[in-house]
């Protein structure tokens, strides 16, 4: 697949896997569009649509910054109209914002249901569509959301109902639009075999976790070959382990953030 001159959009792109996969897709010679909240430095977390858009040039694509927050269906228009105007088209969309809280129904506010639901469920879904017109005409047209494998294990819900049920609603994306779009659009799903060293991470279980943990940029290279795919691969739960495997690799020693530790898995597995 030619990566030169494709058009990429990434949601939550400002750090963490959304930034990583923008970065692995400059350094093919991408156009990047990088749609996130995060215009001005965080207090505490590293990254903003800026930085990230600096990084992308510096890595040999050609970026588009855009303050986006995926719950503004007027916003979100905007900013794929602006990055299919500013590069000609849309040619692959990576669905990776999300909200998390790994909280039971009793300690769930419904501020919170709202957010992780408007986030995850509903943002993924109105990207997708605003983008579908343009992904349409792209001869490889992709989409992937980072979410996991759909399950009916009842422990995953009872251990975070709210959680669960709005990641398990971004799945159920991939399923629908594989199917309506069969033929014309790929759809396709990735989550880490592992914990992946991220904010996210480190908020839920602090630096021992990030420590059992593989580096963002596992996800990132399985990613690109997921979006290297032709449009017929639709339809699939991919795992990054087992795409890389697949892609010939047999050495992940490379992504563990601490090679002494044993790798924690990742939620849903």
């Amino acid at each position: 697949m030619e990566w030169k001159g494709r058009t990429v959009l990434v949601t939550g792109g400002s750090r963490g896997i959304g930034r990583a996969i923008a970065l692995r897709a400059a350094r093919a010679g991408a156009n990047v569009a990088i749609a996130a909240k995060t215009a001005e430095p965080h207090p505490k977390l590293s990254g903003t649509i800026h930085t990230v858009a600096a990084e992308i040039e510096a890595a040999g694509g050609k970026a588009l910054p855009l303050v986006v927050d995926v719950r503004d269906d007027a916003v979100v228009e905007a900013a794929v109209a602006r990055t299919a105007e500013t590069f000609g088209g849309i040619d692959v969309v990576v669905n990776n914002a999300s909200a998390i809280q790994l909280t039971g129904t009793l300690d769930t506010a419904m501020k919170r249901f709202d957010l992780m639901f408007s986030v995850n469920v509903r943002g993924t879904y109105s990207v997708s569509r605003a983008a579908m017109p343009h992904l349409l005409r792209s001869p490889s047209a992709h989409v992937l959301v980072l979410s996991p494998p759909i399950t009916l294990d009842p422990s995953w819900y009872g251990n975070h109902l709210a959680y669960t049920m709005s990641k398990m609603g971004m799945s159920m994306c991939v399923l629908g639009l594989a199917k309506e779009f069969a033929g014309k659009v790929a759809v396709n799903a990735l989550w880490p075999r592992t914990t992946i060293a991220t904010a996210a991470i480190e908020m839920i279980g602090g630096d021992a976790l990030a420590r059992r943990s593989r580096k963002d940029t596992i996800m990132a290279d399985a990613a690109f070959e997921v979006l290297s795919g032709p449009v017929s691969a639709t339809g699939a739960f991919h795992l990054d382990e087992d795409v890389l495997r697949a892609a010939g690799v047999t050495d992940f020693s490379a992504y563990a953030v601490d090679p002494t530790q044993e790798l924690a898995p990742d939620l849903f597995l």
